[in-house]
């Protein structure tokens, strides 16, 4: 009973922090973006192969890797042109095929003309609702080394490489690690879920984590049809929701957690997965304010970085704050670049 009412008191407090009243940012309620990619109706009506393409809604990976295969060159890249929203964004197509069909489609977008930027390496973009995005440094498919930053809240196409708070976003944890690896690994800056904004219900809740955890299972297979080597996955803040619920579908090397308000699961152990599971979490990180409780749906569970949970402790002594775990100069860096190339941390 004394147990029934602590975690009562936890809801009760998580509750408050997430409704705004303890001074917190209210979040307003986001509705994922989720189903085939933009454009697959005209994609699924197309003959000009005369056969059917693979359809973007069932085929997986492996079959729209297989399906590419069989295609020239040249018919690879008129598909991109003709589709390149489904092409651009189709997990199992060919890298480079998939970086040149964003181009296409970003060249038509004058919202995110940065993006399309010579030299960017645009593995997906999906403008629909606040828009995704997936940019990747180094190259995927020659590199011993992959890794796949996974963010958390207020993360979109607009924001995802915003030069405020720079290492609290995909695309500047993503530049600190290939650095801090001396370019040995590729790394992913995966943008590709409808995030949280602000302090609110989705916060608390699970809903846009299972939307995303499908998404970045999905993708870490289409690296893998695509010949790109397994990644380690560094997950920040909500972004250790979607890879505790991904994990056991992902195909990864290893589950790093930052500032994590928990994986929806009691222990590593129970994430159903292979892959090296590891945590860390600063003193100074406003997370630990956050209850680890999941209770009637709301919280997300057991604290990672508590002995307890038994994933393998990442040191983050002079990393600050909820946004600081990639600074450079961190032992936190340091030891995710030692984990991104297969290392331990000791």
């Amino acid at each position: 009973m004394r147990r029934y009412r602590r975690t009562l008191v936890a809801v009760a407090l998580m509750a408050t922090l997430v409704s705004g009243t303890a001074g917190w940012a209210a979040g307003s309620g986001q509705q994922a973006v989720d189903g085939p990619p933009p454009g697959s109706d005209a994609w699924r009506h197309d003959a000009s192969l005369g056969r059917a393409l693979p359809d973007p809604e069932t085929a997986t990976p492996a079959q729209v890797a297989a399906f590419f295969g069989t295609l020239s060159a040249p018919r690879q890249r008129d598909l991109a042109e003709r589709h390149p929203s489904v092409v651009g964004n189709l997990d199992g197509v060919p890298v480079e095929l998939r970086y040149r069909a964003n181009r296409i489609a970003l060249a038509k977008d004058p919202r995110h003309t940065r993006l399309a930027a010579p030299g960017r390496q645009i593995l997906a973009f999906d403008p629909r609702g606040r828009g995704t995005v997936a940019e990747v440094y180094g190259d995927l498919l020659t590199s011993r080394h992959v890794a796949v930053v996974v963010p958390g809240s207020d993360i979109d196409a607009g924001t995802y490489d915003r030069s405020a708070d720079v290492y609290g976003t995909p695309a500047g944890m993503a530049a600190s690690l290939r650095t801090a690896t001396g370019g040995r690994t590729a790394v992913v800056a995966w943008a590709g879920y409808t995030t949280p904004v602000g302090v609110g219900l989705d916060t608390a809740t699970g809903g846009l984590a299972e939307v995303g955890a499908e998404r970045l299972a999905r993708f870490t297979r289409g690296l893998a049809a695509a010949g790109v080597r397994a990644p380690a996955l560094f997950c920040h803040s909500y972004g250790s929701v979607v890879c505790g619920l991904a994990a056991a579908e992902a195909q990864a090397s290893d589950i790093v957690v930052l500032g994590s308000p928990g994986m929806r699961a009691a222990s590593a152990a129970a994430l159903g997965t292979d892959a090296r599971v590891w945590a860390a979490k600063d003193p100074s990180d406003w997370i630990s304010k956050v209850p680890n409780v999941e209770f009637l749906g709301l919280g997300h569970g057991a604290d990672p970085a508590a002995e307890s949970f038994g994933a393998r402790r990442v040191p983050a002594r002079t990393a600050h704050g909820h946004t600081g775990y990639f600074a450079p100069g961190t032992d936190s860096l340091r030891a995710f670049a030692s984990i991104a190339t297969g290392g331990d941390v000791r």
